[in-house]
Parts: C-alpha cells; structure tokens; sequence
C-alpha cells in the first residue's frame, strides 16, 4: 500500500455545520473520503498460491497420489487496530475534532486494504481449457515416463522438458519422442499462460513459469530423474 502524494485540506475557523458535533461527523465523513481517493493497493504476485497449484498440476499430470511436500505454509499477517484515546472532557472542540479525524483517518488505511494484509488465496486452475490441458499432459506422460527414470529426459529451469541423452533412445524411437516433448512443452507453456489469465493477471505468466519450474525440479529430485540447472548443467 503506498499512498499518494494527497494531502487534506486545512479548515478555518468558519463552522462547517450548525453544531461542533455536525461539524465533528463531516469531518470524519470527509477524511474517510480523501482517503479513499489518495490510497492505492499494489496488487503482488502470490508465490505461494502459485507453488501450491503448481504441486497440485504435477501431481495431477505424474498421477501422483502423494501430495508433494515443502510448499511454504502462508500464515495470515495480523492486523492492525487503530489505537486512539477518548478526548479528555474539558477538550477544546478542536481538540475533538482532530482526534475523530485521526480515529477516522487510521480506520480508513486499516479498511480499504484487507486484501493486502490476508492470507494469499488459492489460483484458479479449473477453468475448462486448463483441465484439458492437464488431461492431455497426464495422458503423454504415461509415454514420457520411461524416458525420465532411464535418464532420457529431464526437467529444466524454464518449466519445460528436454532431451538430455538421445543417444540412449533408438533410431526409430527418436523422432516420435521429440514429436512427445514438443507437445509437452507445447502444453506446459500454454498451462502458464491460462494460469494467469484465469486469475486476472496476464502479466504472471513469467511469474508462474518460474514457480512451476521450482516445483517441477523439486519433483525432479525426489524421483531421481536429471533436471537441468540454470547454468544448463544436468543433475540428477
């Protein structure tokens, strides 16, 4: 949250309502109001939402029945609760005036941005055209998997799938396997882009390509196969 450059308007001795608590209430009325024009919310990427859908797809895709540990737990972020004083009774009503336009000012910054301040909810992934991409995925696995436990195959940095040792394929098995992996990675690269597009925001789609990669090379790494790093090294 990050307010703008805004500032409320200063008010002279000329009342503004017939009686000091009029005055009071239009006051508060119109702090609220400034407020909520000069404050904006930055809208975050939600990593850990993304990690956990992430896990979900490739137990979806895998068939999988074990859910993949290690995905960060998000804890809700406490709130604040504006701390305010009742004014003292022999208060000038000025005085009383700007403790109600404090009291309204700290309740307004607390109001307007809930969202930042809960817990990340969940990305959508059951849009039509992203089930049928995990359907598709999880069908082509079934004939990829055998390349990923002999070593074949391997994961990479960029969320895709590679050829890491084609020698090891035989001739006529290695054009229908590069036919498989770029359908793969057809399908992974259009899964990102639904992703984001699902949820409103076009613009994750690097975002969740990177935590689809972190969660494919976790998988990676628990089922023994290669991945390949970002200096384009292969592990195992």
């Amino acid at each position: 949250m990050h307010p703008s450059n805004c500032s409320l308007p200063a008010f002279g001795a000329r009342p503004l309502a017939s009686t000091p608590r009029g005055i009071a209430a239009a006051v508060a009325v119109l702090a609220f109001a400034l407020l909520a024009g000069c404050v904006t919310v930055n809208v975050y990427f939600p990593a850990a939402a993304a990690q956990r859908a992430a896990d979900k797809i490739i137990e979806q895709v895998t068939g999988s029945t074990t859910p993949a540990p290690g995905t960060p737990a998000v804890q809700p972020k406490a709130q604040s609760t504006p701390q305010t004083q009742p004014p003292s009774s022999d208060a000038g009503f000025f005085g009383r005036t700007q403790s109600m336009l404090a009291s309204a000012a700290g309740w307004a910054l607390t109001s307007l941005v809930p969202a930042a301040q809960a817990a990340e909810p969940n990305l959508d992934i059951s849009t039509p055209q992203i089930r049928v991409i995990i359907a598709d995925m999880h069908q082509r696995f079934q004939r990829l998997k055998p390349y990923f436990v002999s070593g074949v195959l391997g994961m990479t940095a960029g969320g895709t799938i590679a050829v890491r040792d084609q020698g090891a394929v035989p001739l006529m098995q290695r054009a229908t396997l590069a036919q498989l992996v770029a359908e793969q990675n057809r399908d992974l690269t259009e899964l990102y882009t639904q992703i984001a597009s699902a949820n409103g925001h076009p613009g994750w789609t690097a975002d969740i390509r990177n935590a689809f990669a972190q969660r494919w090379i976790a998988h990676a790494k628990r089922a023994g196969w290669y991945y390949r790093n970002a200096g384009g090294i292969w592990v195992k």
